[in-house]
């Protein structure tokens, strides 16, 4: 019976792992700023083509020049890890010291800056294709923060278009994706059981659709043309903020305070769901670091307390208010909280921002932890969205899976 227990506890063990290897480990509270990008410098979970450069930069803000050290590990398409060894997917090694840093200089708030790229002269490369996860590590060998990247190789030709939904149900609110796939120089046996995709829309993993099959293939060619199982909801135009200048209130901030660091109070916002759409300029969810009185933005950026402000008179049902953007990977915690100010009906909340252009909106986040984006801001087809095709395979008898394409569409190209 002991036996029994001990075999039980093993295996709960193992698939506790196994669920655990799948998702990003949260960066700690004094972890700011992460930059994750590539070649595309768009911040998130970055998609490079082998051979590419990967860029990694963040803030500890303890400001202490602490030690981290950084692995890289390769994961099948459903994240799980893959077969292959270390020397197999990569030339060089890891769990290598970050050498690359800096303190901040002439800010309020101290930070030390790290900077890491891929390749380099230890890890001079990564030999497949795939998914990849890199692993931040301090002193202690204990793991700080960990964030997804996939690699592809140019082989699938990936054509995607972006059309209003055929549901008319959904057809004033939903984008469709429509992909083909055609390997000239690769035969794909068994599709349906070997090829897998992912779609992305505006560089989120967190609401990515996957396992997808193709419903039926002409030669060579794999062709996609769903409706429900690949739609979208287009949402809204991000909102923004700019505070490049302290000292300078915009558009955007109503008024600026200086205590221990600077505060900036944005103008309230209301929400738009009952709205018409409007379009606004936006860079779907991302930000960019930069300050008017910095020559090196990095590390001479400041940081500063931003206050949000929702003026909403719908029912939460036991749901949360949360500001959502890619400034920490769409992510929702208790630095992204809104609680509601009795005094003033408005519901506030403030977090640490390094200086910068940020896209932000908010969402109801549900009481099962589900996240609504259109709870606030609508639900609109006419939204600019970018929308991604990864294209995965998996060979007979291979021992992972392959990213073979990449194909991307803007819905400002929507078709009826």
């Amino acid at each position: 019976m002991k036996m029994i227990l001990v075999i039980i506890s093993v295996i709960f063990t193992f698939y506790g792992l196994k669920a655990q290897n799948k998702k990003e480990t949260l960066p700690p509270n004094y972890i700011y700023t992460i930059q994750f990008d590539g070649s595309s410098n768009q911040n998130g979970n970055p998609i490079l083509k082998q051979g590419e450069k990967l860029r990694l930069r963040f803030d500890d803000i303890i400001g202490d020049e602490a030690n981290y050290y950084y692995t890289i590990e390769h994961y099948n398409y459903d994240w799980t890890p893959s077969q292959l060894s270390k020397s197999e997917y990569m030339e060089g090694f890891d769990d290598i010291r970050i050498f690359n840093y800096k303190n901040s200089y002439n800010t309020l708030q101290g930070y030390s800056h790290y900077e890491l790229e891929i390749p380099n002269s230890n890890t001079r490369g990564l030999k497949v294709s795939g998914n990849y996860m890199l692993k931040i590590f301090n002193a202690e060998k204990e793991l700080v923060f960990s964030r997804k990247f996939m690699v592809y190789e140019p082989i699938a030709q990936v054509s995607v278009n972006i059309r209003r939904s055929r549901d008319l149900a959904f057809i004033s609110e939903k984008q469709v994706v429509n992909f083909s796939v055609e390997t000239p120089d690769l035969i794909l046996k068994n599709p349906n059981e070997t090829v897998k995709v992912l779609i992305l829309q505006n560089q989120n993993l967190k609401t990515a659709l996957k396992n997808i099959q193709p419903q039926y293939n002409i030669g060579n060619e794999l062709i996609y043309r769903y409706d429900l199982e690949t739609a979208f909801f287009g949402g809204n135009e991000y909102l923004q903020f700019d505070n490049k200048d302290l000292r300078a209130s915009t558009v955007d901030i109503s008024y600026i305070e200086l205590n221990d660091l600077y505060h900036h109070h944005l103008f309230p916002d209301r929400a738009r769901a009952t709205e018409p759409y409007t379009y606004q300029p936006d860079i779907n969810g991302g930000f960019v670091v930069r300050s008017l009185q910095a020559r090196d933005p990095e590390i001479e950026a400041e940081y500063s307390w931003v206050h949000f402000r929702l003026r909403n008179y719908s029912a939460l049902d036991g749901g949360e208010i949360h500001i959502y953007g890619n400034f920490n990977n769409f992510e929702t915690d208790q630095t992204t909280k809104l609680s509601l100010n009795k005094e003033t009906d408005v519901y506030e909340g403030a977090r640490l921002f390094k200086q910068g252009f940020y896209n932000y909106k908010y969402v109801l986040k549900k009481p099962d932890g589900s996240i609504d984006e259109g709870f606030f801001s609508g639900n609109f087809y006419e939204t600019e969205n970018e929308y991604q095709v990864l294209v995965y395979y998996r060979s007979p008898g291979a021992r992972y899976d392959r990213l073979i394409g990449l194909g991307s569409a803007n819905s400002t190209n929507i078709t009826n």
